[in-house]
C-alpha cells in the first residue's frame, strides 16, 4: 500500500507539473433524491445526467453532509463538517427565528478563497442560503462572482422568498432581472465559463430546483406582487417534472460549453445533491429502496446521486461504491490545484484523487450526521428509540436492527458519536445571540 500510494503521489506531482491548472464545475440540485433520476434508474428521464454518467464516473454511496439545506453547503464550502462553523441547522427566513441570524462568516476558510491564492476565480450562481446578513454574502467567502438569492428558495419567477422578500442579487446588492431562476442561473454560469476560459477557473452552480414552490418554466407567478391568484398552480408533479427536466438541460449545457471551448479535458465537472428527497409525489420508485427523507438521517435524508465527469481524465462508464462525501469535493479541488490548506486547519474530507484518477480505495471510512448517525464502513448506527445497528450492505433500507446481535459494535459507535460531538463543538465558530441579534436589526 505504502509503494502504491507513494506512485500515485509521484504521477500526480509529475502530472500537477506539466500540465495546465484543472478547472472545476460543482453542480448542486436542491432536494434531489438518490433515485429520481434516470441516471440512477428513476423514474424521470435525465439524459444530460445519463451522459455525465456514461462518460464519467457514478458513485452508489455518495452522501451530503446534513440533511438539510444549509449545513452541507456550510460544509461543502468549508471542507469541515458544518458544525465547525457553527451551522448545523437550516437559516431560517424568518427574523422571529433564532437561526435567522447565523451564518458562514468572513473568517472561515473556503475553497474559493484558497483556490483564489493559486490564480484562480470563483463564482456562484444560483443558492447561498449560509446567511442573510451582508456581512455573510458570499463576496465575503473569495467569490468574484455572485448572482442569485441568499435564502432557502424563490418564487422561481418573481423571485421573492417566503417572507414575500425580494430576493436575486448581484454580487453585494439585490438585482431586477426577469426570468425563470433554473434558466438564469445557467444563463450566467455560460457566460462565466465564455469569460474565464483562458485562465483556471471554480463555478460554483447551485440549483434552486427542486426544491418547493413547485413551478415549472411557465408556471403563474405564487409570490409578490406580481403573484396571480386567477391561475391555476401547476399540478405538482407536472412541475416537478419540468424542474428537473431545466436543470437536466442546465446540466447539458454546460457540458457543451466546456466542449466548444475545448476546455472539457482540463476541467473536473461534479454534480451532486444537497440532501434527500422532500417531493413525496410520484412512483413508489423514487423513494425505495432507501428508508427516509430530507431532515432525517435515515439513507434517504443523505445519500444523494453523485457524478464525476472529467473526459480524458477520468475512464467513462465507471460505478463506485466507494463511501464518499460532500465534504471531500474542497480538498479534492485543492489537491488537483496543487493547494495546501493552511498549517494547521484540518478538513474532515479527503481528495478523491485516488477513486477518479487511479482507480484506487478510500479505505474504509466513517461519517457523522447531526450527532445521531454514525457510518463506520457498511455499519450505521442511530441513535434513540427507533434507530439501532444496521448493515448497509445487506440492508440499505435500515429495516433490521442488529444492535441485540453486535451489542459491543454498538456500543463502540455510539461511543465514537458522542466523542465526534464533542470534537465538532470544541473551537467551533460562535454565532450571534438572537436576542441581542434582534434588539440590533
Amino acid at each position: 500500500m505504502k509503494t502504491s500510494l507513494c506512485l500515485i503521489t509521484a504521477l500526480a506531482a509529475a502530472w500537477c507539473a506539466g500540465a495546465a491548472k484543472p478547472n472545476f464545475v460543482i453542480i448542486m440540485a436542491d432536494d434531489m433524491g438518490y433515485n429520481a433520476t434516470s441516471a440512477y434508474g428513476g423514474w424521470l428521464r435525465t439524459p444530460h445526467l445519463d451522459r455525465m454518467a456514461r462518460e464519467g464516473m457514478r458513485f452508489t454511496d455518495y452522501h451530503s453532509s446534513g440533511v438539510v439545506c444549509s449545513p452541507t453547503r456550510a460544509g461543502l464550502l468549508t471542507g469541515r463538517y458544518q458544525e465547525r462553523a457553527g451551522v448545523p441547522s437550516v437559516i431560517n427566513a424568518d427574523p422571529k427565528v433564532p437561526d435567522h441570524h447565523r451564518g458562514l462568516w468572513p473568517g472561515e476558510r473556503t475553497f474559493p478563497k484558497l483556490l483564489a491564492k493559486a490564480g484562480y476565480s470563483s463564482a456562484i450562481f444560483g443558492k447561498w442560503h449560509l446567511g442573510y446578513k451582508k456581512k455573510f454574502n458570499p463576496m465575503h467567502h473569495g467569490f468574484a462572482e455572485f448572482r442569485g438569492f441568499i435564502s432557502g428558495n424563490i418564487d422561481y419567477r418573481s423571485h421573492y422568498d417566503r417572507m414575500e422578500v425580494y430576493d436575486w442579487w448581484d454580487g453585494l446588492e439585490t438585482a431586477e432581472e426577469e426570468g425563470y431562476s433554473t434558466h438564469l442561473i445557467t444563463k450566467h454560469a455560460l457566460r462565466f465559463i465564455d469569460e474565464n476560459k483562458a485562465r483556471p477557473f471554480c463555478l460554483y452552480v447551485a440549483h434552486e430546483a427542486v426544491h418547493s414552490p413547485f413551478q415549472g418554466p411557465d408556471s403563474p407567478i405564487e409570490r409578490g406582487p406580481k403573484k396571480d391568484r386567477s391561475k391555476k398552480k401547476t399540478p405538482v408533479e407536472e412541475a416537478f417534472v419540468q424542474m428537473m427536466s431545466a436543470m437536466d438541460e442546465c446540466v447539458g449545457q454546460v457540458l457543451d460549453k466546456l466542449v466548444e471551448l475545448k476546455l472539457e479535458k482540463n476541467t473536473l465537472v461534479i454534480f451532486c445533491s444537497d440532501n434527500g428527497h422532500a417531493y413525496m409525489g410520484g412512483p413508489e420508485g423514487y423513494r425505495f429502496p432507501l428508508r427516509g427523507r430530507k431532515g432525517s438521517v435515515w439513507e434517504g435524508g443523505h445519500r444523494v446521486p453523485g457524478i464525476a465527469w472529467w473526459p480524458g481524465r477520468i475512464a467513462p462508464g465507471q460505478v463506485s461504491d466507494e463511501m464518499v462525501i460532500s465534504l471531500d469535493l474542497m480538498p479534492t479541488m485543492l489537491d488537483l490545484a496543487g493547494v495546501e490548506a493552511p498549517k494547521g486547519h484540518a478538513l474532515d474530507g479527503v481528495s478523491l484523487r485516488p477513486v477518479l484518477l487511479d482507480g484506487g480505495s478510500l479505505g474504509q471510512r466513517r461519517f457523522f450526521w447531526k450527532g445521531q448517525a454514525h457510518r463506520d464502513g457498511p455499519w450505521k448506527f442511530v441513535v434513540g428509540n427507533k434507530g439501532g445497528l444496521f448493515n448497509l450492505d445487506d440492508d440499505p433500507g435500515e429495516s433490521i436492527d442488529l444492535a441485540k446481535r453486535h451489542p459491543a459494535r454498538a456500543k463502540r459507535m455510539a461511543a465514537a458519536l458522542e466523542a465526534w460531538k464533542r470534537d465538532v463543538a470544541t473551537g467551533a465558530t460562535p454565532q450571534p445571540d438572537h436576542a441581542a441579534a434582534s434588539r440590533n436589526r
